[in-house]
């Protein structure tokens, strides 16, 4: 492992001057070649285009100028995250700023994608790219100019709440999907913003967390995908909340313009997240260019600025003109801007969803040939749990989705399964609660008319102790809730009460939002008050309850339909959203025990995983097979039908480790890596992030990164690896399908370190991948190139990739902890 990362030595000298550079290259060992590095110089703008913003720039006036550094608010709002208001007399257009990781997120209805994590779970950038530019011809159709969008920030530790809204775990799977991704949003003429620049690898304290790195870490790990996104184009970039090495990341100069510009390259513009900016002259300074939502720090107090010297004209023209060139590049400032279309195709974008969603669920146990189902398995179905009636097509948060349409996986079933066979469902596990009537009030449907008050005092009598779980579905404004004078539904922290109503346990099936407070009643009488108002609009609310017998109810009920059935399809969920991180990796509420119960009536059980990210499986041994479908978008009940019967072989691997407990993962254990200490958070883990620390530390994980099964089985031979040209090393082997069906694997080679070079490596890294799929008995060779990028490791000593020459080992399999083949090569010196 690496060394504990001291205060001093953190994200010390990451732009790699120009001096330091070139005196480092002069005691370079002859063993170990600087890297070339992969982003090229961005031409410079067309000749026309650079005129034209310099002519814009000449006749904006410094209220205009300030306008464009800064949000305001849409007089024509479709219900988007920001706005930037334009320059109509110069025809510079409005621009706006739409989330979007799963699909377009505005009022309007939009396609529904699977979670981002889900797509990464395909191993295939080519479909990245579908993904990006469906988002982008809808993003375009539905009137939006900036994607806030893809999010790469790695996945560091499984109790991250936004965890599905990225793609890994890996740097190199990372980099090639957030690159692909953008390349297909932005050739639909909408411009990408990558996020969040930079290590915003958690929900809990984000806005405050001092993250602490060293340099060698930050640049192998983290800045990976974002450096690719540069390579790729993007337009914008997103800073994060967090602080990293002691100062805000959105004024943090060594990140904004040290690294993503002098040494990167990047010539678009950098925004704040939402909120995200804490000063006017540091920020601007530093290299951030436009403040959203609004102008706090870049309206009146940058106009004082300017007023008193404390910023030059210079600076602010700095920023416009970044904006303006990435405007006009994108066509909005001549005019030569594609026509939006017309309408989203949403034929087009519900099978690319269908395709995604197949392309990555992840088939982690399958036993006893649980799966497919097949025979009297596929005629006699119990389809048990809250989510086999709920679609749950997307994860809370900035995430969340109108979709065109999203059917229930208990529907798909039904209609796959056909005539003549026996589809049941259970509840098992209750999300929105009993009605609850007292002395005859309403309470479970009561309409609250348009500027009236509706209130109810009353008692509740219990005969025993027991633990109620309150719930309140709710319209307009969220109603009073007092039991024995404790409201229960006080108002939460700004982001919980911002993104309440967008989830799987925060909406009702017919759209009202959800609060729940569990509270342990004595027996005898309690008191109740309950005051709902009607607001503008008028509302509905329902009050509810769940009790030890309703859940032993339905706990009793799924019993009975496993029993009954010869095969089980169990739903599990978790909901997450952008805002809060998990607090454990194990199922919430009491699905361990339905499960339990299900799989003790009913070993034929298939439990599919509506999960954002990792869960520990105590239950698993108890199973028939475990299909992973994360948040599977608005298709995602036909493709989980699709895999359950075996019309398509699941195709994903996982893209992160899953660990057996809270206590074996890489930041279990210590407050000061996760999640913070003091206020300080470090990364100690260095180099070795997600599979690397497992095996640094020999740790066994419930599954391992890249693992997935599939219907078919297949054989790896040949493998043999060859020096490349620039550094890099090519790997040939062949794959035979061995099975009886068509399926899907995914080769995967890893890179044991290199002799020489005297710096910290993993004991192995992801070097390269393929996906692939075969029919029964056919043979492909495949060729998979490893770059030499790859290969190379960040010398913090001269600020610089070095290439990790001498004999490298490779080895070949699919998972990080299933290689079964090995060859060995020398990496040349460039």
């Amino acid at each position: 492992m690496s060394s504990h990362v001291s205060r001093r030595t953190t994200l010390r000298l990451l732009t790699g001057a120009a001096a330091a550079t070139a005196a480092a290259a002069t005691d370079t060992p002859a063993t170990a070649t600087a890297a070339t590095a992969p982003v090229p110089a961005r031409s410079a703008a067309p000749p026309a285009a650079a005129r034209r913003v310099d002519e814009l720039l000449a006749r904006l006036t410094r209220d205009e100028k300030l306008g464009l550094l800064h949000g305001a608010k849409d007089p024509h709002s479709l219900g988007q995250a920001g706005w930037i208001p334009g320059v109509p007399r110069l025809g510079i257009p409005p621009l706006r700023l739409a989330d979007g990781p799963a699909g377009v997120r505005v009022r309007a209805r939009a396609t529904a994608l699977p979670a981002p994590v889900m797509l990464a779970s395909a191993f295939d950038p080519a479909l990245a790219h579908e993904y990006g530019r469906v988002i982008g011809h809808e993003g375009r159709a539905l009137g939006q100019d900036v994607l806030l969008s893809p999010m790469v920030n790695l996945i560091r530790t499984p109790y991250a709440g936004r965890n599905f809204e990225t793609f890994s775990e890996d740097p190199l799977l990372t980099s090639d999907l957030v690159a692909e991704e953008i390349r297909g949003i932005q050739a639909e003429g909408l411009i990408a913003t990558v996020k969040h620049f930079a290590l915003n690898n958690q929900e809990k304290d984000r806005t405050t967390v001092d993250v602490r790195i060293g340099e060698q870490a930050l640049h192998e790990t983290e800045l990976r995908g974002f450096e690719a996104a540069v390579a790729a184009g993007t337009g914008a970039v997103m800073g994060a909340y967090n602080k990293v090495g002691g100062a805000h990341a959105c004024e943090n100069r060594d990140l904004l313009t040290g690294v993503l510009r002098e040494r990167w390259g990047f010539d678009g513009w950098v925004m704040s997240d939402w909120d995200a900016t804490h000063s006017t002259v540091p920020s601007l300074t530093a290299g951030l260019d436009m403040e959203m939502p609004a102008g706090r720090w870049y309206g009146e107090p940058l106009r004082r600025a300017l007023a008193d010297g404390t910023v030059t004209e210079d600076a602010v023209d700095r920023s416009v003109r970044r904006i303006l060139t990435i405007m006009g590049r994108f066509g909005l400032l001549d005019g030569t801007a594609p026509a939006r279309p017309a309408t989203r195709d949403r034929d087009a974008g519900a099978r690319l969803a269908y395709r995604v969603a197949v392309a990555g669920a992840t088939l982690l146990r399958n036993e006893r040939a649980t799966l497919p189902l097949t025979g009297p398995a596929a005629r006699s179905v119990a389809v048990i749990g809250p989510t086999g009636t709920v679609p749950f097509a997307s994860g809370g948060g900035s995430a969340h989705v109108v979709p065109d349409r999203a059917d229930s996986p208990l529907d798909a079933i039904t209609a796959r399964a056909g005539e003549g066979a026996t589809v049941t469902h259970a509840l098992g596990e209750d999300l929105y609660g009993k009605p609850l009537t007292v002395h005859g009030a309403p309470l479970d449907g009561q309409r609250v008319r348009p500027g009236k008050t509706y209130t109810y005092e009353g008692t509740l009598t219990l005969d025993h102790p027991d633990e109620w779980t309150f719930v309140v579905h709710y319209g307009g404004t969220r109603p009073t809730v007092l039991v024995d004078g404790t409201e229960l539904f006080a108002a939460q922290d700004r982001e919980a009460e911002l993104f309440a109503g967008f989830g799987l346990v925060s909406t009702a099936p017919d759209g009202l939002k959800v609060r729940r407070r569990a509270l342990r009643l004595t027996a005898g009488r309690h008191t109740l008050r309950v005051t709902a108002t009607g607001g503008a609009q008028g509302q509905l609310f329902r009050l509810r309850r769940i009790t030890t017998a309703t859940r032993a109810a339905d706990v009793a009920e799924a019993v009975r339909a496993a029993r009954a059935a010869h095969s089980v399809v169990l739903f599990a969920y978790e909901d997450a959203a952008e805002g809060r991180d998990r607090t454990t990796l194990a199922l919430p509420g009491r699905q361990e025990a339905l499960i339990d119960a299900v799989t003790a009536a009913n070993p034929r059980t298939t439990v599919v995983l509506n999960t954002s990210s990792a869960v520990t499986m105590p239950w698993l041994e108890r199973t028939g097979a475990v299909l992973q479908m994360y948040y599977p978008g608005q298709e995602g009940a036909a493709a989980t039908a699709a895999v359950l019967f075996g019309d398509t072989d699941p195709g994903g691997r996982l893209t992160q480790t899953f660990p057996v407990s809270d206590t074996r993962h890489p930041t279990a254990g210590d407050p000061r890596r996760y999640p913070g200490s003091g206020g300080v958070q470090e990364y100690s883990e260095g180099i070795r992030t997600g599979h690397r620390w497992y095996d640094a530390e020999g740790v066994e994980p419930l599954f391992p990164f890249g693992h997935g099964l599939s219907y078919t089985t297949f054989a790896y031979a040949g493998l043999v690896v060859t020096p490349a040209r620039g550094g890099g090393l090519t790997a040939r082997f062949t794959v035979r399908n061995t099975g009886r069906r068509t399926g899907v694997t995914v080769a995967q080679l890893y890179a044991g370190p290199s002799p020489d070079l005297a710096l910290d490596q993993p004991a192995r890294i992801l070097a390269g991948y393929r996906r692939i799929e075969l029919r029964p008995g056919q043979v492909r060779h495949v060729t998979v190139p490893i770059a030499a990028r790859t290969l190379s490791s960040w010398d913090p000593r001269r600020h610089a990739w070095v290439l990790g020459t001498g004999t490298r080992t490779v080895r070949l399999g699919t998972s990080s902890r299933d290689l079964t083949l090995t060859a060995r090569a020398r990496v040349l010196p460039v």
